[in-house]
């Protein structure tokens, strides 16, 4: 019998340029499973009766307290959700391991990056690279908290050129253990940690190489002060120094050289549940903002009632949604990709590899995209709370200063934008993606006498639709010219890499939106999905704006004479609306619907 996976079909990473998605083969929230929802529920609970509760804690450097909430974490199994039963984890699919990662996320920045940085790059490099010794002697510890992880690749010269490393691994000369020494720096539960993930190049090595590391000071292991930071104040973040720490060779993960390929898989991996772990943050920015602008009274009414306010409420709600349904659209993706593997015969480590590998491009949009909006909306909170947002007494102003370090994690947005588009013309070229069919056929319609006639958009959604299609044609005639121009020499143009990045994030989280809202209108009468409506639309009208924005700028950087007329008359033939929708409107429809309920309400 066939099964929901193969039944329908899984676009392929960066394919949603130029392929159409069906609203019925994306997964939104709403979709959840009774597990799933059981699991967020458990998570949430927590967060609430442990983290939220005591806020202040770790807006005091209270170090002690994450670990030991931490240990709470590891006792509950939410250490170990995406960890094998086999090795004491939990064993659930990607997409539960997303909505722990989102919703214990949301109380502070603090927390939030002690479990990542265990459960993530502290743990998965040993689940996803060691061998069955490896994984049976660490994977246990980590998954149940008994131990905790850390992960030292970033250096004083090696940040995002993490291939630069200058720490050294030598091999003794009976070849039984290796000696590394080198310096490392901004290390996550460096702190508290039992166990390092090590970077360190062996002799002239191109690449550098993965080590397991046990915290021993007795061995040559030393850490710096705890660092003083903008936000995240009770992450333990601090230097590690190795000087000529004994390591068994058979702690060496995975291959000599391997490394490098070892942490930007990681990293793929941390970027889309980088995105996860800013969604409750955002819900519960809006719910403290929605609440505070409900009883905080000016001129005899509440400031919800102005104008102002509301198109702020209404904006960070709209970015929320798309947010989510982004981030569980690409989670399913990569859930479904990796059970087509095991089904073909991969192992569990080479399926996971894979199938999140496959969606490199949609990891680093989402990481970009969600990470900025996080921003926004503490910025706003914090601008609704008026002079109250600025005071340490109210939980705005640290989420604010936590949510900052999110566009500088897991590779900085900058070199992610880059990465995001030179990772798909990496994937056109080999044939993994077509865009040079797709881009071709823009060029000719540009040279052909458009359409006058007036379309039919009677049923929902059908002008966005169109939209969308036109924006991803913006796209491949911006980055299709820019290739035939540039060549190899594209990755130079830095500028003209982050604007066509732009409009590849806005195609991507307009659509997951769009697709998300028509799949459960379809399913729950429209009626029904109403402010989800204007979510939807507010959101595309914004995207259109950005869109047209950066393609001006990337067509007059790189075109002159009939080729840059031709190019801007065809950018504003694809960002032209039929029927505008009514912006105001769609804010007061949101706002309003944030004020009658107290919260924000769309997470399934």
């Amino acid at each position: 019998m066939a099964t929901e996976t193969t039944e329908k079909e899984i676009l392929r990473g960066g394919q949603f340029l130029v392929k159409e998605t069906a609203c019925e083969d994306v997964f939104t929230m709403e979709d959840l499973n009774e597990e799933q929802r059981m699991m967020r529920d458990s998570t949430k609970e927590f967060v609430d009766r442990e983290l939220w509760a005591h806020w202040e804690r770790f807006e005091k450097k209270d170090y002690a307290y994450t670990e030991e909430t931490m240990r709470k974490a590891g006792e509950l199994g939410l250490l170990g959700v995406a960890v094998p039963e086999k090795y004491d984890g939990l064993g659930m699919g990607f997409v539960s391991t997303m909505l722990v990662c989102d919703y214990i996320s949301g109380a502070t920045g603090s927390f939030s990056t002690a479990f990542g940085a265990h459960t993530g790059i502290g743990t998965m490099p040993i689940t996803l690279y060691g061998n069955e010794e490896q994984k049976m002697k660490y994977v246990p510890k980590l998954a149940t908290g008994e131990w905790f992880g850390a992960y030292c690749l970033t250096e004083p010269g090696a940040g995002s050129d993490a291939n630069s490393g200058k720490t050294k691994a030598v091999l003794s000369d009976d070849g039984k253990t290796y000696k590394i020494s080198g310096q490392k720096m901004w290390i996550s539960n460096a702190g508290f940690c039992n166990l390092f993930i090590v970077f360190a190049r062996i002799e002239d090595d191109k690449n550098i190489t993965g080590f397991i590391v046990e915290n021993d000071p007795s061995n040559g292991i030393t850490l710096g002060d705890e660092e003083k930071k903008l936000g995240i104040h009770s992450s333990s973040t601090r230097q590690v120094f190795f000087n000529d720490t004994v390591v068994p060779v058979e702690n060496m993960l995975s291959e000599r050289g391997n490394g490098f390929k070892i942490a930007m898989n990681a990293l793929n991996v941390g970027r889309i549940k980088l995105a996860a772990a800013c969604l409750d943050a955002q819900r519960r920015v809006i719910n403290e903002a929605t609440t505070y602008a409900k009883e905080r009274v000016q001129f005899k009414t509440p400031i919800i009632n102005f104008g102002a306010i509301k198109s702020k409420l209404a904006i960070m709600a709209t970015n929320a949604y798309a947010d989510e349904s982004a981030c569980y659209r690409a989670a399913k993706n990569i859930e479904d990709r990796i059970a087509m593997r095991e089904a073909a015969g991969n192992t569990h480590q080479e399926a996971e590899l894979k199938g999140v590998e496959e969606y490199a491009i949609e990891c680093s949009i989402l990481k970009v995209a969600v990470s900025e909006h996080v921003q926004a909306c503490s910025d706003e909170g914090i601008q609704i709370f008026g002079g109250m947002g600025f005071s340490a007494d109210t939980p705005m102003e640290s989420a604010w200063r936590d949510a900052r370090i999110a566009r500088i994690y897991e590779g900085t947005n900058e070199i992610n934008r880059m990465l995001a588009v030179g990772m798909l013309v990496k994937k056109a070229m080999k044939g993994h993606v077509d865009l040079l069919g797709p881009a071709t056929a823009v060029g000719e319609e540009l040279m052909g006498i458009p359409s006058f006639d007036t379309p039919d958009y009677s049923e929902l959604f059908a002008e966005e639709k169109e939209i969308i299609k036109k924006l991803k044609k913006v796209f491949l005639m911006v980055a299709g010219s820019a290739v035939q121009k540039f060549g190899p020499q594209l990755e130079e143009h830095q500028q003209l890499l982050l604007a066509a990045s732009d409009i590849l994030i806005q195609v991507y989280m307009a659509e997951s939106a769009l697709l998300r809202t028509e799949k459960n209108a379809k399913k729950k009468g429209e009626d029904s999905q109403k402010t989800e409506i204007a979510m939807t639309q507010l959101y595309l009208y914004n995207a259109v704006d950005i869109v047209a924005t950066k393609a001006k700028e990337s067509i007059i950087s790189f075109a002159e004479g009939d080729e840059q007329r031709v190019m801007l008359m065809g950018l504003k033939r694809f960002t032209k609306y039929t029927n505008m929708p009514n912006i105001v409107a769609l804010r007061k429809q949101i706002s309003s619907d944030l004020e009658e309920n107290g919260k924000y309400r769309f997470d399934g």
